[in-house]
């Protein structure tokens, strides 16, 4: 759908240049943003770099796995369902804290991870191997739904994304979106886990 909408939106500027002698407008417009457009991923690509190198670094001091365990009562309020000690776990966590960072692609990685974990539990659960609420097949688990909510609203503390493009771009306080940006976020993980502990709650009365 966003493909037709950017196409279409590309095609009737340049119909409406060509109507109205803005053609050159046009050729520059696109030669600068493809300029800016380099720039910029040179900007991130060395943000990303950083956050990325020291979310490694945390990971081999065993300082993800210390925060996994303090962070396991939170875990266990969110996902009661799943076995204690699964592998989806320390995932989860490293995906939460990369978030909270505002490290959106240090979380990819292992979002991807974790729902490849929650995957697995629930073909277990299947089979019989795990006990546990077993949904039909090709249907997401209640885990797998509570992560992907959690993932999409989650608490951010330093927005490094909206930092840096605000710094790239010339403003004057890049920083001054930290405030705004863990009143919204907080705001929406609230909504986030209470909307996840209602519809639990309806799913298991059925």
């Amino acid at each position: 759908m966003l493909n037709y909408l950017w196409a279409g939106m590309i095609i009737v500027g340049v119909v409406y240049a060509a109507f109205t002698g803005r053609m050159p407008d046009i050729t520059n417009a696109a030669l600068d943003s493809s300029k800016e457009a380099i720039a910029l991923c040179i900007t991130m690509m060395g943000v990303m770099s950083f956050w990325v190198g020291l979310m490694e670094i945390a990971d081999k001091a065993g300082i993800v796995k210390s925060l996994s365990w303090k962070m396991r009562p939170l875990i266990r309020f969110l996902f009661p369902d799943m076995p204690k000690g699964h592998p989806a776990e320390e995932h989860i966590t490293t995906n939460i804290i990369a978030n909270v960072l505002g490290l959106g692609w240090a979380a990819t990685p292992a979002g991807l991870k974790a729902m490849d974990e929650l995957g697995k539990l629930e073909e277990e659960r299947r089979r019989g191997i795990l006990p546990g609420p077993v949904r039909r097949r090709g249907t997401a688990s209640n885990e797998m739904c509570t992560f992907l909510i959690l993932n999409i609203s989650s608490l951010q503390l330093i927005p490094v994304n909206v930092i840096a493009y605000r710094s790239q771009y010339g403003s004057v306080n890049p920083t001054a979106i930290v405030g705004p940006g863990i009143l919204a976020t907080a705001v929406s993980t609230g909504v986030a886990v209470v909307f996840c502990k209602v519809m639990d709650c309806k799913k298991r009365r059925v």
